[in-house]
């Protein structure tokens, strides 16, 4: 993944609530990260690499304007910020959803009123404008640095704002009315670095490398051992990214199967196995996984 000798690749990572998954995620994937005596620059496991530790707004901004090659954001703040920056992978993680919230005391049949000037508060100022346009909403526009929640009563009438589960919002006595749209932490390439054949591929190559870890938590490995007779009916039960492994057991007395299965089907796979002459069968966890 060496690029040119030029410069290093630049690799923005998130600071705030994304950073410590978006760390484990390249711990896992074999990338270190250790902390320097200039805090927000740490030093990155990769040959040809340089990190710096942004706000994700920020990393958007310099992705766009080519200063950045490579780096982890929300999607949110893609929609928000309307920067013309490419999608290199999507990881999942930290997946939040963008809505509208109100104090119930301010709804009336569950609805906002009519009619009456409201006060919207909110970090994304475009999107909550957008959403104050098409939902005919007249009044002010307050633009808030985080904390959005406590606005109202007293600041606001109501917000837009991004939640996980919507716990701090109901702990604030507001009720989500809309939803704008959903985001998880991406990665993200520069228009620049994109096009240049060379850094392209570096980055192509360390998508693969956290695609990889993104992979193996969703996938078990799982083992198991069959009679010849009943090998078919085993292997007609287990789905396989491509085709599992089948290798012949010490004196000819059956087959050991070899198979990447998704986590979420172990409930139903290992009792239809086992009835369908499966033993000794083995489940383990892959740390990486590459298609």
């Amino acid at each position: 993944m060496r690029p040119p000798a030029s410069r290093p690749i630049r690799l923005a990572l998130p600071k705030g609530s994304m950073r410590s998954a978006v760390e484990v995620l390249l711990a896992d994937a074999g990338v270190s990260l250790r902390a320097t005596a200039r805090g927000y620059r740490p030093t990155v496991g990769l040959d040809g690499y340089e990190a710096k530790l942004l706000k994700p707004q920020s990393i958007l901004e310099m992705l766009a304007a080519g200063s950045r090659d490579v780096g982890f954001a929300g999607s949110d703040w893609v929609s928000e910020l309307d920067v013309d920056v490419v999608e290199v992978l999507d990881t999942g993680l930290d997946p939040v959803r963008l809505v509208a919230a109100a104090p119930a005391t301010l709804l009336q049949g569950g609805r906002l009123p009519q009619g009456t000037p409201l006060r919207v508060a909110s970090e994304y100022a475009r999107l909550a404008q957008k959403w104050m346009a098409d939902q005919g909403i007249v009044g002010p526009f307050i633009r808030s640095w985080g904390a959005t929640e406590v606005y109202p009563p007293e600041d606001a009438d109501l917000i837009v704002d991004n939640t996980a589960s919507g716990a701090t919002l109901a702990a604030n006595g507001l009720v989500i009315l809309d939803e704008l749209l959903t985001s998880t932490t991406r990665l993200y390439a520069s228009r620049a670095a994109w096009e240049d054949p060379t850094r392209r591929k570096a980055i192509e190559d360390f998508a693969l490398l956290v695609g990889s870890v993104l992979e193996a938590r969703r996938r078990v490995l799982m083992e198991v051992n069959v009679g010849p007779e009943r090998l078919d009916d085993v292997l007609g039960l287990l789905p396989a990214m491509r085709e599992p492994t089948v290798s012949a057991l010490a004196r000819g007395t059956g087959f050991a199967v070899k198979v990447a299965v998704l986590r979420a089907e172990l409930p139903a796979l290992i009792p239809a196995v086992r009835a369908a002459g499966g033993s000794d069968i083995v489940v383990s966890r892959p740390s990486q996984i590459v298609a």
